[in-house]
C-alpha cells in the first residue's frame, strides 16, 4: 500500500502575514518566552465560550476528567462520532479554540457529534494520565452505543500523538479500533530526534531558535522512557491501524514527527494521507476559515471523515 502524499506548494499572502505575526510575537522577550514555554497557555483566562445557537453542549463526567459533547440541535444522534483530543504539550488544558474546532468538525463531516475531553495534564498529572483519560472517553462512547467503526479520533499536536497512543493501547489490549485518525501536526517524537528539529530550527515561528520550549518539556514524560510508544508513537508499531490523515506545515520543527510516522504507518500496511502545507506553522488550522490554507485543511479533513465512514 502506498502513502498518499501531497504538498500544497503555494503560501497565500494572508498565510504569510499570519506566520510573520506569530514570529514577531514570539521574538519579544517576555511574551515570546511565555508562548514558547507554554506558560501563557497554562495560565490563559478565557471568557465563557458562547455555543452557537444551533448547537447544544452537554457536560460529560468521566472517572478522572470532564468532557463536552457537542450536538447540533434538531438533529438525531449522529451514527458517526469524533473523539477530539486537544493539543497543548500535555501541560495545557482545553481552551475555547477546541470548542470551535468541534463546530468545524461537525460542519465538515456532514453532522458528526463531537466529544472533546479536558484530560488531565502535567506537571500535576504526568504520563499515563492523559492516555488513561482518552481510554475512558473511548469507552464512554462504546458504552453509549457507538460502533468502533463509527468512531474517529482527532487531535492536534500532543492530541494527535495521544490519538495514536490510544490506538496502540486499544490494539494491544485486544479492543476494537476506531474508524480513522485525523492528526494535525501530531507530536509523535518526544525525544525531539527527527531531522526537522534542526532543519527548521530557524524557520519555525512558534518553537524555533531555542531549545527551551514546550517541545523539550519533560513534565509529562518525567522519568519514563520517551521512546515508549504510548508516549512517542513514532517508536511504536502501526500494524492494524485504521486510515490516517496527517496534516503538517513545512516550516515546523515537528515536520518529521508527521513525515516519519506516516512512512512507518504506510510500511505497516496502513492507508495513509500526508499533506504538507508549504510555509505553514504549527497548527495553522487554528486560523479556522481565516486563511486559504486553513480552509483547505478543514475541507480535506471533512473529505477524509466522510470517505472513511462518516
Amino acid at each position: 500500500m502506498s502513502i498518499m502524499k501531497k504538498t500544497i506548494k503555494k503560501t497565500s499572502i494572508r498565510g504569510y502575514m499570519v506566520k510573520e505575526m506569530i514570529a514577531f510575537m514570539t521574538s519579544t522577550h517576555l511574551l515570546g518566552e511565555k508562548i514558547k514555554s507554554g506558560e501563557l497557555r497554562k495560565n490563559l483566562v478565557e471568557p465563557k465560550w458562547k455555543c452557537p445557537s444551533d448547537y447544544e453542549l452537554h457536560m460529560v463526567s468521566l472517572p478522572n476528567c470532564q468532557g463536552e459533547f457537542l450536538h447540533k440541535k434538531k438533529e438525531a444522534r449522529s451514527e458517526s462520532v469524533i473523539l477530539q483530543l486537544h493539543g497543548g504539550g500535555y501541560v495545557g488544558a482545553m481552551r475555547n479554540a477546541y470548542r470551535s474546532f468541534g463546530v468545524l468538525y461537525n460542519e465538515v463531516s456532514g453532522g458528526m457529534d463531537v466529544l472533546t475531553i479536558d484530560y488531565r495534564v502535567a506537571p500535576e498529572h504526568p504520563y499515563p494520565a492523559a492516555l488513561l483519560d482518552a481510554l475512558d472517553a473511548y469507552g464512554w462512547l462504546l458504552d453509549r452505543g457507538w460502533l468502533p467503526e463509527r468512531i474517529f479520533l482527532a487531535g492536534d499536536s500532543a492530541g494527535g500523538g495521544l490519538a495514536m497512543g490510544l490506538c496502540m493501547l486499544l490494539r494491544d489490549r485486544g479492543r476494537p479500533l476506531p474508524a480513522g485518525i485525523v492528526a494535525m501536526s501530531p507530536w509523535t517524537d518526544l525525544t525531539a530526534s527527527g531531522p526537522s528539529y534542526d532543519e527548521n530550527y530557524e524557520k519555525d515561528p512558534l518553537f524555533g531558535n531555542t531549545r527551551d520550549s514546550l517541545i523539550y518539556n519533560k513534565d509529562y514524560v518525567t522519568d519514563n522512557d520517551p521512546r515508549n510508544p504510548y508516549i512517542s508513537p513514532l517508536f511504536g508499531d502501526f500494524t492494524g491501524f485504521p486510515p490516517m490523515l496527517f496534516q503538517v506545515g513545512s516550516i515546523e520543527m515537528l515536520l518529521s514527527d508527521s513525515v516519519l510516522a506516516a512512512q512507518k504507518a504506510e510500511e505497516a500496511g496502513v492507508k495513509v494521507q500526508l499533506t504538507i502545507y508549504e510555509g505553514m506553522f504549527h497548527i495553522f488550522q487554528m486560523a479556522m476559515k481565516l486563511m486559504p490554507e486553513s480552509r483547505l485543511a478543514w475541507k480535506e479533513i471533512g473529505g477524509f471523515l466522510i470517505k472513511n465512514g462518516g
